[in-house]
């Protein structure tokens, strides 16, 4: 693991990313997933959010800077024997390395977190069965009430509390209206680089490479607005109580007509097991626990400690 500290200065706000880059794989499949520390533990979350107190995080955790690209997923596919499976982009922008992988269902991106967890020796995300059917962890195995997520995992994908916060959130515990660092930037339309965000292209352009995909956020994450729609790990209502309810889709996607769909304000779902939502352009980013890794969670009720975890 190698860690790096930036304090980057974008349209005139301060960005301030400690990053952190995790390796995975070996030999010609082994790639990289860059992390940013979002702090600012036990925040309150946004009133004017959708849904209203969105956002809040009772502990320091870890998100991708970046979508998962389609090299990543390749490369994952090699190592693990996924199967995953991503969308033809022949005819909208190519299958370009870095560009988002996309046109992957929840399910598919909870199996490539599992893969994550297992490859470096840690406890898997997310249930499935041998025939690969989602299931819920059993009672003693999650904490609080997101059946969905094992206790001991590692790497998992964000819960919309924890998306919220990376993308609209700030250091100090305000709220901005879009990912952007600068709360009175407004998303234009750009094709990459390092201001805006990226919507409305062409839809035969296809969604940028995965790192030069429009402004960073305050807390130094890149396209949650735009390029391609995320899964979130959380189910549309919000109760991670059932296998099959849909789960949250959020960021809007690059082919928008609006800045909307960019805006805190909007989301939307999916079937888990189905990738062919919104002319399948459903991609994710990942997320993980601290490092030192001594994590407090905020539950109704009390606190819940989770046992402090070192990595192999």
């Amino acid at each position: 693991m190698v860690r790096l500290l930036a304090v980057l200065v974008l349209a005139g706000a301060s960005v301030n990313a400690e990053s952190l880059l995790e390796t995975f794989g070996s030999a010609a499949n082994q790639f990289q997933i860059e992390f940013v520390k979002i702090g600012n533990a036990g925040n309150g979350g946004d009133s004017w959010g959708q849904p209203n107190g969105v956002g809040s995080v009772g502990y320091i955790y870890n998100i991708g800077k970046f979508e998962i690209s389609r090299d990543q997923i390749n490369k994952a596919n090699s190592a693990g024997n996924l199967g995953i499976s991503m969308y033809d982009m022949s005819s909208l922008g190519g299958n370009g390395l870095n560009r988002p992988a996309n046109g992957i269902s929840w399910n598919e991106a909870a199996q490539f977190v599992n893969w994550l967890n297992t490859s470096r020796g840690f406890q898997a995300a997310y249930n499935f069965d041998a025939n690969g059917n989602f299931l819920l962890w059993s009672s003693g195995q999650y904490l609080g009430n997101n059946q969905y997520r094992h206790k001991n995992a590692f790497y998992f994908l964000p819960s919309r509390d924890e998306w919220y916060k990376s993308a609209y959130g700030t250091q100090t515990g305000s709220w901005n209206q879009y990912p952007l660092a600068n709360p009175h930037e407004y998303p234009e339309s750009v094709s990459g680089g390092n201001a805006g965000i990226v919507y409305a292209r062409n839809i035969t352009a296809g969604p940028a490479d995965v790192n030069d995909a429009g402004g960073l956020s305050a807390w130094g994450t890149m396209a949650q607005g735009g390029n391609v729609y995320e899964w979130m790990e959380s189910a549309r209502d919000g109760v991670n109580n059932s296998s099959t309810e849909n789960r949250e889709i959020r960021g809007g996607a690059w082919y928008g007509h609006s800045t909307g769909v960019l805006a805190k304000s909007s989301l939307t779902d999916g079937t888990p097991s189905d990738p062919n939502y919104n002319y399948l352009v459903n991609g994710f980013r990942v997320a993980m626990v601290p490092e030192p890794s001594s994590l407090s969670l905020l539950l109704a009720g009390g606190a819940v400690l989770m046992a402090g975890r070192r990595r192999r």
